[in-house]
């Protein structure tokens, strides 16, 4: 049986909570995306309650997309109690390098609390490398590097599982790698298409111990439900609604006819 529709199953039959602080623009394509493999999605931003809510939840997903000062202290307090709880916490770069202050942040919360998954595009992972680069807003620029050392140099200096998507997603950690070939282009004339992607990352990740295999198995079937889409889609608004319908109605036999994961 594959592995990725092992998981799928795992959270249609758990229906996991994923507690979201995540970016405005794209809250609701983030709680029906999880909704969708049948996950249950909350997003609780208020400092008051934000620790509560980690508390009846099996995963954080952290989005600085539209962050702010306030945002971020929240961010914080919710990590340390899911990291007290020991649920997944992860993180989407989204933006990083596009400001210093969302630098700032980012590496505030990387010190702060245990980051479980750290996911970006290459140019956002660059820039939490060191590198000097800066994104486009929050798109991807090209960048001159061996995205999979890089991958596993930052799993290792934040024991963290690594994601960098793009053309081919790369999951890395400390011990494994993996290549995931699944998508279509379209993914990227939405928008949200990445943060849905961290959303779903996060639902795999709490009905398993392995990250690094949920990641994988979560942009396998998130890229397989994209190649479905693509093909009865006429443009980016049906293509985001069938894209919802085909994650939703995946099964095993597509999963093991389409699946490109390259450990």
């Amino acid at each position: 049986m594959s592995r990725s529709y092992e998981l799928l199953e795992m959270v249609r039959r758990q229906a996991p909570v994923v507690h979201h602080i995540t970016n405005w623009v794209t809250i609701s394509d983030c709680a029906q995306i999880v909704k969708s493999v049948g996950g249950s999605p909350v997003m609780a931003h208020a400092e008051e309650e934000v620790v509560a809510m980690t508390r009846i939840a099996s995963a954080l997903v952290l989005n600085i997309g539209t962050l702010t000062a306030d945002l971020v202290s929240a961010m914080k307090q919710a990590a340390r109690s899911a990291n007290q709880k020991r649920i997944p916490v992860i993180l989407d770069l989204c933006g990083c390098g596009a400001t210093e202050f969302r630098d700032r942040k980012v590496f505030e919360l990387l010190e702060a609390v245990q980051i479980d998954i750290i996911k970006g595009n290459a140019s956002e992972m660059a820039r939490v490398g060191g590198a000097d680069v800066q994104t486009k807003g929050v798109d991807a620029v090209e960048v001159s590097l061996d995205l999979a050392a890089l991958a596993q140099a930052l799993a290792v200096r934040h024991h963290a599982t690594v994601v960098i998507t793009g053309k081919v997603d790369i999951v890395a950690d400390k011990r494994e790698l993996y290549r995931i070939y699944n998508g279509h282009d379209w993914m990227t004339r939405v928008v949200g298409t990445g943060c849905m992607a961290t959303s779903l990352i996060g639902t795999f990740a709490a009905v398993t111990a392995n990250r690094s295999q949920a990641a994988a198995a979560a942009l396998a079937c998130y890229g397989i439900a994209a190649e479905l889409a693509a093909e009865q889609a006429h443009g980016p608004a049906s293509f985001k609604i069938a894209l919802f319908d085909c994650l939703a109605n995946l099964e095993r036999p597509i999963i093991e006819q389409r699946e490109r994961i390259e450990p």
